[in-house]
């Protein structure tokens, strides 16, 4: 088989990529039949009724249908030869070609075209993603003299519901929640019509045939929804938000919590009934014009709220705006557009945002179905919006940001998951491979046929239900994809819940245990398409935590690397995390350690004793630290720039007892950000120095004049956001000194950037724009998370590399 052409892309609105692979000969004039494989995501996206169109367009004959492989098409005709160019022009809005291969037919030409009934089992392992309501639904569920005029489960072959309803292979009606319901006539007549945009759309329904919505009441008494709205079900929800109440609305994947974001009592009482300390909720508007009247919308983050994707997209919020209680001193707001008609229908007459969070108490996963609703949001909302569609597959809302002109997925969850990605150049086909992911935001990841499949953001797997959700994800991606491993891949860590699931699934399968920080740089070599046989980069891994080699903890990393295997090369600072496990959750822990390992108290006592740092670390139980510190009891040494942005934070007089949320003390360091000065004299920037270790090892960037400039700016009430821009701008400086020195007179020209840390905007674009000022290449994440919802991808590839037979590489 002759590979023709393959295309590969990622995000709509500019964060895609594609690759193509030159014409081959074959069919050029001589050729009257041609079978093609398509692979990618051409599977319940209305792809074969595209191919019908343009096959009778073209007048050729033959037939398409769906194999275990993807779509198989038969040609037989004058114009074979330009049909992929054709095909590929007039894709349907959901479809993806990841790979197109031809070969010659010599049996007769059939004399028409036809659409091939798919066979059982012929389907798997091409699941499409949830996708927003296209605007034809969006026209019809708006229009009184459409049949589906406020029908709030409208959707068709470009939008709808797809992996949140599957519950087996193959992707047919009878394998997804909307099993229960029969066709009436008009819908099968649709259905089974090649020229339909709803042919073989299994989730197709209308309000005579499917699923309904109605309200209820958590709690005692009945609802009177003439207090409300004289319309239906779905409007009165509108209206009680409107009112002030918190409402459950189950969702496409999940329970969503809804209120008016304007009224801030609302907003108030559902971070008090929610438990939700600090962390900012997310937001939903009717439509663009509402978002730009709070935010700062560029083109392509309109282009993202608007996709079938339709992600929350991080925006630079407007001042003034909405209570400050939405996202407690962040100067973001996390947006997204209505994604389904529902939503669509109860934010049409409300012109303003409406909060739209996960429904769940706080450190639980969202609820799913009705009777989890009424039994755990029931002292939540005073009302919820349910349906009889049943979810089988809990999923997220994604989360986006652009960061220097390009979308950068933080979580990946509904609109991009379960979608796939074509291996670069040089990995095998032939084997298959299980990666576990890390203990926070986890995923997995399947190979398959040179093939990765990264499942939907989890979350961190402490969570009892979370790692029950893992189980159950597991056995389903095995289903739907047809997959056993041959090799399983886990982190390094033996505490990580999903290293001992990874030991204790796999039997007489080879377990790979993959360094945390080489499989965040691996993650981003994929994603760039970087192929196997490629030189080795310079990984910049920055993060929290990570096991390293050595026993200590690891999160500020510069790896010589490739696939199979990487060198350390230089770090931040390593330094006590005293309490260990505490150190995370409480800032002024790191900032205790980071003080007393550069000057210690007795030159922070005589320097800086007017500052309020200091009189809350003169009130610390200094002794028992100290003891803790030296003898290294439960006070692992961590090279962390998360716990560097966390002593820094702590310092400056922010989050000094506890983070309400993971990375809390950084993100709110970040936000206070003055971004004038950035513009400030060079030599106003922190001075983080890089000196060898044991004055001849291994270089590191050291903190101890940055901590006294810190404190001087302290004394001379420096604002804080000057302070954070000259700390970012410092960290960047000795990052970017750091990659020039360690690539110098080496054939390496190409940095990887990865980790959670660089989901830090300002110190992204700055390390970013330095490197390439250096005239080094920079790889950087888009499509994949860099923080850990990333790792199961990097640890698949690696395990992959290194059993396929080739040698290590990397001393």
């Amino acid at each position: 088989m002759l590979a023709l052409w393959a295309v590969c892309s990622g995000l709509d609105g500019g964060g895609g990529r594609q690759r193509q692979q030159p014409h081959s000969d074959l069919g050029r004039g001589d050729m009257t039949g041609a079978r093609f494989t398509v692979s990618g995501q051409v599977q319940g996206v209305g792809f074969r009724p595209t191919v019908w169109r343009l096959a009778h367009e073209m007048g050729l004959t033959g037939d398409v249908k769906n194999t275990g492989e993807g779509v198989v098409i038969q040609l037989w005709g004058d114009h074979v030869a330009t049909f992929p160019d054709r095909l590929h022009s007039a894709l349907p809005p959901l479809a993806r070609i990841e790979r197109l291969d031809v070969t010659p037919l010599t049996d007769p030409a059939p004399c028409g075209f036809e659409i091939t009934a798919s066979q059982e089992g012929e389907m798997r392992g091409n699941v499409t993603p949830d996708a927003a309501t296209c605007a034809d639904c969006l026209e019809e569920i708006r229009n009184p003299f459409e049949r589906r005029y406020r029908y709030p489960f409208a959707n068709c072959t470009n939008c709808g519901p797809r992996f949140s309803i599957v519950q087996a292979a193959p992707y047919d009606r009878a394998k997804t929640t909307m099993a229960p319901f029969d066709f009436c006539p008009p819908c099968e007549a649709e259905y089974s019509n090649p020229v339909d945009r709803r042919f073989h759309a299994q989730p197709v329904a209308c309000g005579r045939c499917g699923p309904n919505i109605w309200i209820e009441k958590l709690g005692k008494g009945a609802v009177n929804l003439e207090a409300f709205s004289m319309l239906d079900d779905v409007d009165a929800t509108g209206g009680m938000i409107m009112n002030g109440h918190i409402v459950a609305i189950r969702g496409l994947g999940g329970v969503h919590l809804a209120c008016d974001a304007t009224n801030a009592a609302a907003v108030a009482e559902l971070r008090r009934r929610k438990s939700r300390t600090g962390k900012a909720f997310a937001l939903m508007a009717r439509d663009l014009d509402v978002v730009r009247a709070y935010c700062e919308v560029s083109k392509i983050e309109a282009d993202l709220l608007s996709s079938p994707q339709a992600p929350i997209v991080l925006l630079k919020a407007k001042p003034n705006g909405l209570p400050s209680e939405i996202a407690p001193g962040l100067d973001r707001l996390g947006v997204m557009l209505p994604y389904t008609p529902f939503y669509h229908m109860i934010l049409r007459r409300i012109g303003r945002p409406v909060i739209m969070t996960s429904g769940n108490p706080s450190g639980q996963p969202q609820c799913i179905d009705n009777q989890e609703t009424r039994d755990r949001l029931a002292d939540i909302a005073d009302f919820a919006c349910l349906h009889n569609r049943d979810i089988a597959n809990r999923i997220d809302d994604s989360v986006v940001r652009v960061d220097l002109g390009r979308p950068r997925v933080l979580r990946r969850a509904r609109g991009y998951a379960p979608q796939g990605l074509e291996l670069p150049a040089g990995f095998s086909d032939a084997l298959e491979v299980l990666a576990l992911g890390a203990e926070q935001k986890n995923t997995f990841c399947l190979v398959k046929d040179a093939r990765a499949i990264m499942s939907q953001h989890m979350g961190d797997l402490e969570d009892v239900a979370t790692n029950a959700d893992v189980t159950r994800n597991l056995g389903l991606y095995e289903n739907l994809f047809d997959h056993a491993p041959d090799i399983i891949a886990v982190d390094q860590h033996p505490q990580y819940l999903s290293t001992q699931r990874g030991f204790q699934m796999a039997g007489d399968r080879p377990v790979i245990q993959v360094q945390h920080h080489h499989a965040h740089i691996a993650a981003c070599l994929v994603e760039n398409n970087r192929p196997l046989s490629a030189e080795h980069v310079l990984g910049i891994a920055l993060d929290g935590t990570g096991l390293g080699d050595d026993g200590t903890i690891w999160g500020g990393e510069f790896l010589i690397c490739d696939y199979h295997g990487y060198r350390r090369v230089g770090c931040l600072k390593p330094v006590a995390l005293p309490g260990g496990v505490a150190a995370v959750r409480e800032p002024w822990r790191n900032a205790y350690a980071h003080l007393m390992a550069e000057m210690g108290w007795g030159e922070f006592a005589i320097n800086f004793p007017d500052l309020e740092v200091f009189s809350r670390m003169r009130d610390l139980p200094r002794d028992t630290l100290d003891a803790m510190i030296k003898s290294g009891t439960n006070s692992p040494l961590a090279s962390s720039c998360g716990r560097l942005f966390d002593a820094a934070a702590a310092i400056a007089g922010i989050a000094w007892d506890r983070q309400n949320y993971e990375g809390e003390a950084a993100i709110l360091f970040e936000a206070a950000l003055d971004p004038d000065a950035l513009n400030e004299p060079d030599d106003l920037a922190y001075p983080f120095s890089i000196p060898l270790m044991g004055g001849k090892g291994m270089p590191y960037i050291e903190p101890l004049a940055v901590w006294r400039a810190m404190l001087g700016d302290l004394v001379l009430q420096t604002p804080i956001g000057t302070i954070s821009a000259r700390f970012h701008r410092g960290l960047a400086r000795a990052i970017v000194e750091m990659a020039v020195r360690l690539t110098k007179d080496t054939a390496i020209d190409t940095v990887a950037l990865s980790g959670g840390c660089f989901q830090n905007a300002t110190l992204f674009a700055l390390v970013h724009q330095g490197l390439e000022g250096a005239e080094l290449t920079v790889l950087s994440h888009s499509d994949y998370p860099a923080n850990d919802g990333g790792i199961s991808l990097g640890q698949a590839v690696i395990a992959l590399a290194n059993t396929q037979g080739e040698d290590a590489k990397c001393a």
